[in-house]
C-alpha cells in the first residue's frame, strides 16, 4: 500500500510520540539504556518498521539481555506501537538492541551507516 506523504508524516509523528513515552520509561528502569530510535521504509511499510534500543556499553546491553530486560523493552515496544495504531504481528524483526560502543568500535560512531548496515544483516 503506497503511503501519501502526509499520511507518513501522520504515522512518522505518532511513532515519535509513543516511542518517546517507551523511551523515558526505559530510561527509568534498566541500567545503561541511552535512547532508542527508529527505522522505516515506508514503501514496505509496516513490515520495514523497527525499532532500536540502544545502550552506552555492550555489557549493559548484554547483562540487560541476560536479565530477561528484553521482555520489557519488547513489551514497551508494543504498547507504543499499539497506542500508534500499528500490529506488530505484521512486522518483520520489530526490536533489537545494540550499543554506543558497539557502533563507535564498528562504525566510528556513525548511527545512520550501522542502523543501515544491521537492517541489511538484521545484527
Amino acid at each position: 500500500m503506497l503511503l501519501s506523504k502526509r499520511d507518513q508524516t501522520r504515522i512518522e509523528r505518532q511513532l515519535s510520540r509513543c516511542l518517546t513515552e517507551a523511551c523515558e520509561t526505559g530510561k527509568a528502569q534498566l541500567v545503561g539504556f541511552s535512547w532508542l530510535t527508529h527505522e522505516v521504509d515506508y514503501a514496505r511499510f509496516p513490515a520495514s518498521l523497527q525499532v532500536t534500543w540502544i545502550f552506552t556499553t555492550e555489557a549493559q546491553k548484554v547483562d540487560a539481555l541476560a536479565q530477561g530486560q528484553d521482555v520489557l523493552m519488547q513489551t514497551l515496544t508494543r504498547a507504543a506501537l499499539d497506542e500508534a495504531g500499528i500490529d506488530m504481528a505484521k512486522l518483520i524483526a520489530p526490536v533489537r538492541f545494540d550499543s554506543k560502543e558497539a557502533c563507535t568500535r564498528n562504525d566510528g560512531g556513525d548511527w545512520r551507516r550501522r542502523l543501515a548496515r544491521c537492517a541489511t544483516t538484521r545484527h
